[in-house]
């Protein structure tokens, strides 16, 4: 098969007391995404799209939360070992269509170096990485700035 698609999404709450990381990039805000990792919401998300483009399972089964050495890393870290299988397994990113729902901070000021973080890991240019923002109006938990979410597309392609 030439061309494979994937998915993927990730949810944290936020969260006083811990750092906001969004697509490699430490954004100041009042709150930050809890989780077991850096809890970088749009990184996880991208990693499930690549390794679900493969069949390769998903977030959770490289880099369990029950795993202490993945406490606190950095999701670039894990994004990396994701393209190192999916360079195995002799794909390579074509490009990565992303999406974030988040009542707040405003993330647009923020996107281009989001782009530039996630095009030098995942090796296509910075016009090949799209990051969207939207809220949700003040519905639901990401209105209420409870959490976040982050909805990934990738393409592959065989090389």
């Amino acid at each position: 098969m030439a061309y494979r698609i994937g998915s993927g999404i990730d949810f944290h709450q936020l969260v006083e007391g811990r750092d906001l990381w969004i697509g490699g990039i430490l954004i100041p805000h009042t709150k930050g995404a809890l989780g077991h990792s850096d809890a970088d919401v749009l990184l996880h998300a991208i990693c499930d799209a690549l390794l679900g483009a493969l069949a390769l399972g998903d977030i959770g089964v490289h880099f369990p939360n029950t795993d202490e050495q993945y406490k606190d890393i950095d999701s670039k870290l894990l994004l990396k070992h994701c393209m190192e299988l999916i360079q195995q397994k002799s794909y390579k990113v074509v490009n990565i269509d992303a999406t974030l729902t988040l009542q707040a901070p405003k993330i647009k000021p923020f996107v281009p170096q989001m782009q530039e973080t996630i095009a030098g890991i995942c090796n296509v240019l910075v016009e090949d990485v799209s990051i969207k923002a939207t809220t949700t109006e003040h519905m639901g938990f990401e209105g209420r700035e409870e959490g976040l979410v982050a909805y990934a597309t990738v393409l592959l392609q065989k090389v």
